[in-house]
C-alpha cells in the first residue's frame, strides 16, 4: 500500500516536537485530574461545610458512576467518535465545571446546606463525565504513539495530586484553620483550575495537533485505517484525504475488535482494575476519616494525601529507568496482586500504629499504585496497529475506573461498626 507524502517518512526519533510534546502530555494529564483533585484536597472545608454528609466518600461515590457508565459507551463506540471533538468537549466541561464550583461558593457566601451539597455532586457527577471524555481520550490517542507520551500524560495525573497538595498545604499555613481561612483557600485553588482548565483546552486545540512528531503518527494511524483521527489531521495541517488507505487491503480488514483486544490483554484489563480497586478503597476515604487523632492534628490528613500524591508521581517516573521497568506479564500480576496485603497492614497500623507507620504505608500505597499504572499502560498496546491501540487502550481506562467504582463503593466498609 501506497503512503501519501503528507505522511513524513522521517524515523519518530528524528522529528521535530518529541519534548514538546511530552511537556503538553504532561500538561494534560495535570488537566485532566487538577480540578478533581482540588476538590478532594479541601475536603477539610467541604467536612465542615457540611459535617453529616461524608463528603469524602460521597463526592467519589457520585463521579465514579458518570465517570464510568460515560466512558463504557464511548469505549464501545470508540472507532467511531471524532477524538478532537471528544477531548475537547471534556476539557472545556471541566472548565466549565470547575467554575461553577467558584461561582456556587460566591453566590450562597460559603455556607453549606443540603441545597449548596447538592450543587456540589452534580457539578461532581460533571467531573466523571469529563474524565471518562479525556482520559479515555487522550490514552488511546497516545497509545499509538510514543510510550513516553504515555507516560507523561500519566505522570501529569499524579503531579496533579502534589501540586494541590502542596498547595493546600500553603493555604493551611498562611490562612490558618479557621471557616474564613478554609474558604479562602478554597477560592484560591478553584480560582487556580479554572485558569489552568482553559489552558488545557488551549494546548490541546492549537499545540498538541501542530507538532510534526504527532502529526507523523496520527497520519500513520489514519494510513492503517484509524477513522477517529480526521479532525485532528486536519487541526495539523494535513487534510485526511491525501492519506491513500487501500479498504480493500487484507491488513487493515482484519482490524480486530474490541472484543478480541479485551481477551488478549484480559491480564492487563483485570491488572488495571485490581490496581484502582485496592487504591481506592484505602484513599482518600480511609486517610480523611479513620486514621484516628495524633500530634500532628487537623494536618494530620492532609500530610497523608500528600504523601499519598508525591508517591505516586514518583512511581510513575520510576519505569524510566530501564532496568526497573517491569513488562513480565506474569510478574506485573503477581505484584499487583501482593498489594492486597495493604488491606490488613493499614486496618492494623490505624488501631495500634502512630502516625510514622501509617505515613510509610501510604507512601507505598502511592508509589506502587504509579509505578504499575504507568508499566501496565506502556506494555499493553505494543504490537498493535494504530486503530487497536487505540482502542485497546481506551479498554483499558475503562477497567481503571471500574476498578476505582468498585473501589470507593468498597471503601465504605471500613465505616462498619463506627456509625454514621
Amino acid at each position: 500500500m501506497e503512503k501519501s507524502m503528507a505522511i513524513d517518512t522521517r524515523p519518530p526519533a528524528k522529528l521535530e516536537g518529541k519534548y514538546a510534546a511530552i511537556l503538553v502530555c504532561w500538561l494534560l494529564g495535570n488537566g485532566c485530574l487538577f480540578s478533581w483533585n482540588s476538590m478532594l484536597t479541601i475536603e477539610d472545608y467541604y467536612v465542615y461545610l457540611f459535617p453529616n454528609y461524608h463528603s469524602s466518600r460521597v463526592l467519589t461515590l457520585v463521579y465514579q458512576p458518570f465517570a464510568l457508565g460515560t466512558l463504557a459507551i464511548l469505549a464501545y463506540n470508540e472507532a467511531k467518535i471524532n477524538t478532537r471533538k471528544r477531548n475537547l468537549f471534556g476539557y472545556t466541561l471541566f472548565f466549565i465545571a470547575t467554575l461553577l464550583v467558584l461561582i456556587l461558593d460566591l453566590a450562597t457566601s460559603g455556607k453549606g446546606g443540603l441545597g449548596t451539597f447538592i450543587g456540589i455532586c452534580v457539578i461532581s457527577g460533571a467531573f466523571g463525565v469529563a474524565d471518562a471524555h479525556v482520559q479515555g481520550g487522550v490514552v488511546g490517542d497516545l497509545s499509538y504513539m510514543k510510550p513516553e507520551f504515555v507516560q507523561s500524560f500519566l505522570c501529569g495525573l499524579a503531579a496533579s495530586g502534589v501540586l494541590t497538595s502542596s498547595l493546600r498545604l500553603i493555604t493551611k499555613a498562611a490562612f490558618e484553620n479557621s471557616r474564613d481561612g478554609l474558604r479562602k483557600g478554597a477560592i484560591m485553588f478553584f480560582a487556580i483550575s479554572t485558569f489552568f482548565e482553559l489552558v488545557c483546552v488551549l494546548l490541546y486545540a492549537f499545540v498538541f495537533p501542530k507538532l510534526p512528531i504527532v502529526k507523523y503518527y496520527r497520519s500513520k494511524a489514519a494510513s492503517e485505517g484509524s477513522k477517529t483521527v480526521t479532525a485532528d489531521l486536519v487541526a495539523g495541517g494535513i487534510q485526511a484525504s491525501t492519506i491513500e488507505r487501500d479498504e480493500e487491503d487484507p491488513k487493515l480488514l482484519e482490524r480486530k475488535g474490541n472484543k478480541q483486544l479485551l481477551l488478549e490483554n484480559i491480564d492487563y484489563a483485570l491488572d488495571m482494575f485490581l490496581i484502582y480497586v485496592l487504591t481506592l478503597s484505602i484513599f482518600p476515604g480511609f486517610l480523611s476519616e479513620d486514621t484516628g487523632s495524633h500530634s500532628l492534628g487537623p494536618w494530620y490528613a492532609l500530610v497523608l494525601i500528600a504523601t499519598y500524591n508525591v508517591c505516586d508521581l514518583i512511581g510513575r517516573y520510576i519505569p524510566l529507568l530501564k532496568f526497573l521497568k517491569m513488562e513480565c506479564r506474569k510478574l506485573i500480576t503477581i505484584t499487583v496482586l501482593s498489594r492486597f496485603l495493604l488491606i490488613p497492614a493499614f486496618y492494623f497500623v490505624a488501631k495500634y500504629g502512630d502516625q510514622g507507620w501509617m505515613i510509610m504505608l501510604t507512601g507505598l500505597l502511592g508509589l506502587s499504585n504509579g509505578y504499575l499504572t504507568v508499566c501496565v499502560l506502556t506494555a499493553a498496546p505494543k504490537g498493535y496497529k494504530g486503530p487497536e491501540q487505540n482502542a485497546l487502550g481506551n479498554i483499558l481506562v475503562l477497567f481503571l475506573l471500574g476498578g476505582i467504582f468498585a473501589g470507593v463503593t468498597l471503601d465504605w466498609l471500613w465505616l462498619i461498626g463506627k456509625g454514621w
